[in-house]
């Protein structure tokens, strides 16, 4: 195979030369031969973990990876980075960890590529944090890249209904209010997760799998395999043979991870039904890209955009069906032919969009309910809507499409933790019609932003799902769903109106005016203003400390290298 031509690779480095004897010395200790000096050097980054199912079938993939790397000319290098299992530490103080994943994620592959002068990386990644790091790391080092997605659980079943990880936290707000016994609790927990692969719904990990195959930057019809099915590692050894390949045509991440890509990204989160969390994450994407977008292109592409598909966690149907059904490419078909999807815009194949799906349908097969037509969509526009107002005059993340109560007015109960608002939950002390707050779960003021899915699914499980807001600073899982608003900015811990907010006070959700409104007076909230007091810190040293001080608005994606 020939040289490739490389800019400030490591492949040139060490090619040749007396003064690269030391180099060429310690690669030959871990399989280099003579004639391996010329070849690019393509890294793996693996997230391989037990701890949490979603990372546990990693392994074998980077070693079909690697085989086919090296098949293909190169010399792959296989390195670690982490995980943490989000669904484990819901709802625990561990939680705070979960943002901060993304970001040591991040800087851990760049570290590597940076300091080993990788000539591409291929990452894998199967739990909700690490398909956005892996992306702003590929972002930022802007060398040939691809993204291998670990795949999706197969759904539990139990008593004729297919289960996934929400519907064991569901069960324990069912439990609590009496309505299921501790025996059927723990026939859910039983069956719930039966393998490998990350959650199994339209949740965060699957939605930011499908965001990427939406970029360019994965395989066509990757992104919905379940992780225990052949076709996922055939495909991992497809994307290590093009990412050679992408390798020696110098075909960049930013080549193809432009704003066309970026819009094609929300226009199918929107057509999915995704998770909250892509807004968040395509932010920080975005930045690191270098083709920053902002919260109201979110807005300007959700009016243009129906819901197409019934997925979990609002819908009926899981992933697994979903691929059966035609998956991403099928979804960007249906898109393109309405104008919604940039059909110009260039894939890791160096097939351009609208290439790639040539041979696809604009109409979804018939028989099957996953999927609907243009004609027939779930909603007639996208779910995730920007809310403002005087609560969130940075702008907050809701997801509107199909809640029962789209407007409601109540009385605030107020929560300085998520930990207090659970246990007022399962106490049984909220009522219909309460707008619940929880506020100090930003990203400093968490610091992390944990995820709300513990309230979110207590609310759900004592059936109060449809007759209560919940307004947060922090987030919520991909599988949270009914009137529930997050990612207010400015957080409560700078100072943002969430924190002048007291128990009692009159708030109004809107998802029609798309608003977020505290009724109380100017004169009222200035003095409310004047005694109210930062919080101390509740971390002064180690990585929570460190990204309390560094993280950036959730507005602008909570990234921690803005300065």
């Amino acid at each position: 195979m020939e040289n490739f031509t490389t800019k400030n690779l490591r492949s040139a480095a060490i090619t040749s030369g007396v003064e690269r004897s030391p180099n060429r010395a310690m690669l030959r200790a871990v399989g280099f031969g003579d004639k391996d000096f010329s070849k690019p050097i393509i890294g793996i980054a693996n997230a391989h973990s037990n701890l949490t199912p979603c990372n546990v079938g990693l392994n074998p993939l980077a070693d079909r990876a690697a085989e086919a790397i090296a098949r293909a000319g190169a010399m792959p290098q296989t390195f670690g980075t982490i995980t943490v299992s989000d669904g484990i530490a819901m709802g625990t103080e561990g939680m705070k960890y979960s943002l901060v994943s993304r970001e040591v994620i991040a800087d851990s592959i760049e570290t590597v590529c940076g300091a080993q002068s990788m000539d591409g990386i291929l990452a894998i990644g199967g739990c909700d944090k690490n398909m956005p790091g892996a992306m702003i790391a590929i972002a930022r080092m802007n060398i040939p890249a691809i993204f291998v997605y670990g795949g999706t659980i197969k759904p539990g079943h139990l008593n004729g209904r297919d289960l996934t990880i929400v519907s064991a936290f569901e069960a324990v707000g069912e439990f609590s209010a009496g309505r299921i016994t501790e025996d059927q609790l723990l026939a859910v927990e039983r069956h719930a997760c039966p393998g490998a692969g990350a959650c199994g719904g339209m949740y965060t990990a699957n939605t930011m799998s499908s965001v990427i195959e939406a970029m360019g930057m994965a395989l066509p019809g990757s992104s919905t395999m379940a992780a225990e099915d052949a076709e996922k590692a055939d495909s991992t050894a497809e994307s290590g043979r093009l990412l050679v390949e992408a390798v020696r045509r110098d075909l960049r991440p930013r080549t193809i991870m432009t704003r066309k890509a970026f819009d094609n990204a929300i226009a199918v989160v929107m057509a999915l039904g995704g998770s909250t969390n892509a807004v968040l994450h395509l932010l920080a994407i975005s930045r690191a890209a270098g083709v920053p977008i902002g919260l109201d292109d979110f807005e300007r592409i959700r009016l243009r955009v129906p819901v197409l598909c019934d997925l979990k966690p609002s819908g009926r149907y899981v992933t697994t069906e979903f691929h059966e059904a035609g998956g991403v490419p099928q979804v960007m078909k249906i898109l393109l032919e309405h104008g919604v999807v940039d059909g110009s815009a260039l894939t890791i194949t160096g097939r351009t969009v609208q290439e790639t799906l040539a041979k696809i349908s604009a109409e979804p097969d018939a028989g099957q309910a996953v999927i609907r037509p243009w004609t027939n969509p779930l909603y007639p526009q996208g779910h995730l809507a920007i809310l403002r107002g005087n609560l969130a005059p940075e702008g907050a993340v809701a997801k509107i499409s199909g809640v029962k109560t789209p407007r409601i007015t109540g009385p605030a109960r107020v929560f300085d933790s998520e930990e207090a608002c659970l246990k007022a939950i399962l106490a049984g002390t909220i009522r219909p019609g309460d707008i619940i707050v929880i506020r100090y779960e930003g990203p400093r003021g968490g610091p992390g932003m944990r995820e709300m899915l513990a309230p979110t699914s207590a609310l759900i499980g004592a059936g109060l799902g449809d007759s209560v807001g919940l307004i947060t600073d922090g987030r919520f899982s991909g599988g949270t769903y009914g009137m529930v608003v997050g990612h207010v900015s400015p957080e409560a811990a700078v100072g943002g109106p969430l924190a002048l907010v007291q128990e009692g006070d009159s708030i109004t959700i809107d998802a029609y005016e798309r608003s977020v409104t505290l009724h109380c007076g100017a004169e009222e909230l200035k003095g409310r203003r004047a005694g109210w007091h930062q919080p101390a810190p509740k971390y002064t040293t180690g990585v929570l400390a460190k990204y309390a001080r560094m993280v950036s608005s959730s507005s602008e994606g909570a990234i921690t290298d803005s300065f």
